[in-house]
């Protein structure tokens, strides 16, 4: 059977997506029982980090333990990947000896490069384009909560970034309506808007971008490696926060997610985490299920 890879949600079907988010919660439903599951007993997952993280490499880790299975942390500091050795090299070899791979580094082409290569199944657990391992987990919250995403309004308000781009693509695997509220100069890419069509729209005013919305969803103005921007999108993004006042705008039952971490008092006001609306932690805790999810369907090739 030919390897599957995880670079972004395009990689899986919108059958096999809501397959894996409802296993997600069956898996979350059973840590909870305590009910132990050595599903991936033996099996190993090479952990590749150039950008730093703390829910992607706790996740990832606790996921593969409670699963049976081991984890093992690189950094470029630790490996060749640092010090010049190709990257298709680095795959052969890696992947040779181990179960699968998750890499959380800048330059998609890294990973697409790594996986080319890769014996084992990849994951992308971000790059400066794509962050769809978060996609699973606010999918999986929202299903939880609210139901099938199928048809709601989503409103995406920020930088036109990573998460942004992913949440394009998962408005077209889920089948929901995706407005995005940004400055100009900071919207998504533009092949990747018209890929998605009238399924997503670009409005620069973030108060008529949330008027009836389902879930409103942003990130930090500055990401990683963009600390020398920090005051210029400090000026640029001064009026896309998510507040209580901007949430009052959209549908009474409305949720707030945020990928995290947080800048309170910058892309939500210094209130919105403890807000009536928001499912952050849940959000948060369930990058660990999502990706147990994943985990047993790359390597297992099941998702039950």
């Amino acid at each position: 059977m030919a390897v599957r890879h995880f670079l972004t949600l395009n990689d899986m079907t919108p059958d096999e997506l809501n397959q894996l988010l409802a296993h997600a919660s069956s898996l979350k439903q059973e840590w909870r029982a305590g009910k132990l599951r050595d599903s991936l007993k033996n099996r190993v997952l090479a952990m590749i980090f150039e950008k730093s993280s703390t829910r992607t490499r706790v996740s990832f880790e606790a996921g593969m333990a409670q699963l049976g299975g081991s984890a093992m942390f690189l950094s470029p500091r630790d490996t060749q990947l640092g010090r010049g050795e190709p990257i298709e090299d680095s795959a052969i070899v890696i992947s040779s000896m181990v179960d699968a791979v998750m890499i959380r580094t800048f330059a998609h082409n890294k990973v697409t490069s790594f996986a080319d290569a890769s014996k084992a199944p990849v994951i992308n657990a971000l790059t400066d384009d794509f962050h769809p391992c978060q996609l699973l987990a606010d999918m999986q919250t929202y299903r939880e909560h609210r139901g099938s995403i199928q048809g709601a309004t989503v409103t995406w308000v920020g930088d036109g970034n990573n998460m942004c781009n992913s949440y394009i693509n998962a408005a077209m695997q889920f089948d929901f309506n995706l407005r995005i509220a940004c400055p100009a100069g900071y919207e998504p890419a533009k092949a990747l808007l018209d890929k998605a069509g009238n399924r997503v729209t670009v409005i620069a005013d973030p108060d008529e971008a949330a008027r009836g919305a389902n879930l409103l969803v942003t990130d930090v103005w500055a990401s990683m490696g963009q600390e020398e921007e920090q005051q210029t999108r400090e000026s640029d993004f001064k009026d896309y926060q998510i507040n209580p006042k901007l949430m009052q705008l959209a549908d009474k039952d409305a949720l707030f997610m945020h990928c995290l971490p947080a800048h309170r008092g910058e892309e939500i006001s210094a209130d919105m985490l403890e807000h009536s609306s928001s499912v952050v932690w849940d959000e948060a805790e369930n990058r660990l299920h999502a990706q147990k999810a994943l985990l047993e369907f790359l390597i297992l090739g099941q998702l039950d």
